[in-house]
C-alpha cells in the first residue's frame, strides 16, 4: 500500500511539471520520501476512526445482599426483656458454683451400666456338659496300708482324684458323693502323675464307718 502511495505521489509531481510545460527531471530520493510521508499522513487523517467498544458493555456495580428487616418487637417481648435485664442487674451475671469435696488423691473411672446378655437365638444347640462332676473328680479310694493307718489314726480318707480338681472341688464332691463334711483337704501329685487327696473329716463323722459304707474295709 505504501509503494502505491509513493508511485501516486511521483506521478502527481510529473503531471504538474508537464502542465507547466517545462521538462522536469524526476525528483531526488529525499524529495520523494518527503512527498511519500506527507501523502501517508493525509491518508491517515482522512481515515474514519474505528468504532469504540468501551461503552458497549457496562459493568454493573456489585451490590451486597440486603439483610432482612427485623420484625418490630412486640410490647410483651420488650417487657419480658426489660424484666430479664432488671433481674440480671439485681442478681448479677456471675453464677455461684460449689466445688465438690475430694476425699481421695486418686481418680477412678466411673462404673458404667453393664447389661446382661440377651441373645436373640442360642449360639450352641445344646448346653455344655459339666466335665468335672463328683464322679469325675473322685476316681477311687486308696486301700494301702498307709491309707488304712490314716483312716484309723487321723480320721482321714485317701482318694485318687482328677488332676484338674482343686481342694474346694474335692471337698464339694465328697459332700455330694457320701454326704459327709470334710474339715480340710491336702493334695499331692505322685511320681506316676496321679493326684492324691487326703480328706480329713470333722469330729462328727467317723472315718471307719464311712470306709465300711463305701466298701473299703
Amino acid at each position: 500500500m505504501l509503494i502505491c502511495l509513493a508511485a501516486a505521489a511521483t506521478r502527481a509531481a510529473a503531471s504538474g511539471a508537464k502542465q507547466v510545460g517545462t521538462s522536469v527531471a524526476p525528483p531526488p530520493p529525499r524529495e520523494a520520501a518527503r512527498v511519500f510521508s506527507s501523502a501517508v499522513v493525509s491518508l491517515l487523517a482522512s481515515r474514519p476512526p474505528p468504532p469504540s467498544r468501551r461503552g458497549k458493555f457496562k459493568r454493573q456495580p456489585c451490590e451486597a445482599p440486603m439483610a432482612p428487616k427485623a420484625a418490630p418487637a412486640k410490647k410483651g417481648d420488650a417487657k419480658a426483656q426489660a424484666l430479664k435485664a432488671a433481674k440480671a442487674v439485681k442478681s448479677g451475671t456471675a453464677k455461684k458454683t460449689t466445688k465438690k469435696i475430694r476425699t481421695s488423691v486418686t481418680f477412678h473411672r466411673p462404673k458404667t451400666l453393664k447389661k446382661s446378655r440377651d441373645p436373640k437365638y442360642p449360639r450352641v444347640s445344646t448346653p455344655g456338659r459339666n466335665k468335672l462332676d463328683q464322679y469325675q473328680i473322685l476316681k477311687y479310694p486308696l486301700t494301702t496300708e498307709s491309707a488304712m493307718k490314716k483312716i484309723e489314726d487321723n480320721n482321714t480318707l485317701v482318694f485318687i482324684v482328677d488332676l484338674k480338681a482343686d481342694k474346694k472341688k474335692i471337698k464339694a464332691a465328697v459332700k455330694k458323693m457320701y454326704d459327709i463334711q470334710a474339715k480340710k483337704v491336702n493334695t499331692l501329685i505322685r511320681p506316676d502323675g496321679k493326684k492324691k487327696a487326703y480328706v480329713k473329716l470333722t469330729p462328727d463323722y467317723d472315718a471307719l464307718d464311712v470306709a465300711n459304707k463305701i466298701g473299703i474295709i
